[in-house]
């Protein structure tokens, strides 16, 4: 279904990715995990067109996306939440999910009306329950990565980037963001690619696991297979940890 094809991503002299290739199939659940600066973020970048790669080739349902603006990725069916959440702080909670409802995937116009009822949908599905015209300002941090999931819900992706959702959280937070996750999978079918630090959830949540470190592949395989692997117990500790 999505497709990295030997990747690599430079930013002048430095690269932040070597040649990755990744490949989801339609459904799954992977994570992605690697140290501070792996390059997991610039690969969600490149996926989702912030940044063209380099060299190699990004494709979706067998169709090169490799130099597609994020706004044709999105209503191609790939749309991400961002590691720092980044609301529309001048729109209020419902407003910036009728953002996604409005200009996600192109199928057909929709009006505000409809949009609105969508935002409130989504909003009550990952567990956001606001008053009108609550502002992103006043949401907690857990709420705020609950509103972003909402906004990429209402775009109607068939594949979900998640960066990170669940940093800074408490742990209720993070039972409450893995129950949504969860939720998206196994009742929306979503196919999901999850950047995370918090390993606990992660392991427990995801069909399969990729790791990167220095910009490379290093390791894929089931949760248990990764956690066993010397070169991603390296990564984490370093030699001299194992």
């Amino acid at each position: 279904m999505l497709e990295v094809d030997t990747v690599s991503r430079f930013f002048g002299r430095f690269q932040a990715l070597s040649r990755v290739n990744l490949q989801i199939r339609e459904g799954e659940f992977r994570g992605l995990i690697g140290p501070n600066g792996s390059g997991k973020t610039t690969l969600f970048n490149v996926i989702s067109g912030v940044y063209p790669a380099s060299s190699g080739q990004v494709r979706f349902r067998g169709k090169e996306i490799t130099k597609w603006t994020p706004d044709r990725i999105c209503h191609a069916g790939i749309a991400r939440t961002f590691q720092i959440p980044r609301p529309f702080k001048e729109m209020d909670v419902v407003e910036n999910v009728m953002v996604g409802a409005l200009f996600g995937q192109k199928k057909g116009n929709i009006s505000e009306q409809k949009a609105r009822q969508e935002a409130r949908h989504w909003l009550e599905f990952v567990g956001l329950e606001v008053e009108e015209q609550t502002r992103p300002g006043e949401l907690t941090a857990g709420n705020l990565r609950r509103l972003e999931m909402a906004r990429v819900l209402a775009t109607r992706p068939s594949v979900f980037l998640a960066d990170e959702v669940m940093s800074g959280l408490n742990q209720e937070e993070i039972e409450r963001t893995s129950a949504v996750l969860r939720r998206i999978h196994k009742e929306l079918g979503i196919t999901i690619l999850w950047i995370e630090h918090i390993m606990g959830a992660l392991m427990n949540l995801v069909e399969r696991v990729t790791v990167l470190d220095y910009g490379q592949v290093i390791a894929e395989g089931t949760p248990q297979e990764v956690a066993q692997n010397r070169k991603v117990i390296e990564a984490y500790l370093g030699q001299d940890g194992v």
